[in-house]
């Protein structure tokens, strides 16, 4: 019998797993949540499970000590999503992140991640000035 996860139970992967990853770099906290033919999208490529894990094992290295602000936290039915600004150690860049999950029996099968500096908001706003 399967059990059914509710919107909470999906929040507390999430919420687990960035936990894990920020607290120790845990990558292995973010593979044993994750489907086999899960599917990492961004604007500007995709990514497979595999290919995805070694990409964020590879920027740990940089990222170690990430501080994360929470802004929301949203979860409906299978999807959950996450507004948060992110600041590198050091006096880093701070970026603007919303990531959005979808799951599946109780584990992440696609995510999609939009990533802007936040500097730079204001000047991608230009595209909205169309001319009249």
């Amino acid at each position: 019998m399967t059990t059914a996860h509710t919107t909470t139970d999906n929040k507390a992967v999430v919420q687990q797993a960035l936990a894990a990853l920020l607290a120790s770099g845990d990558v292995d906290a973010l593979a044993s949540v994750l489907t086999d033919d899960f599917v990492h999208h961004r604007p500007d490529a995709s990514a497979g499970k595999e290919e995805w894990l070694a990409a964020v094992r590879a920027a740990y290295g940089h990222i170690a000590g990430m501080q994360v602000d929470v802004g929301h936290m949203l979860a409906d039915g299978d999807l959950v999503m996450l507004h948060s600004r992110r600041r590198l150690p050091e006096g880093g860049p701070e970026i603007t992140v919303v990531d959005i999950w979808r799951f599946a029996g109780g584990r992440i099968a696609e995510a999609w991640e939009i990533i802007e500096p936040t500097a730079e908001a204001a000047a991608h706003m230009a595209w909205w000035a169309l001319p009249a």
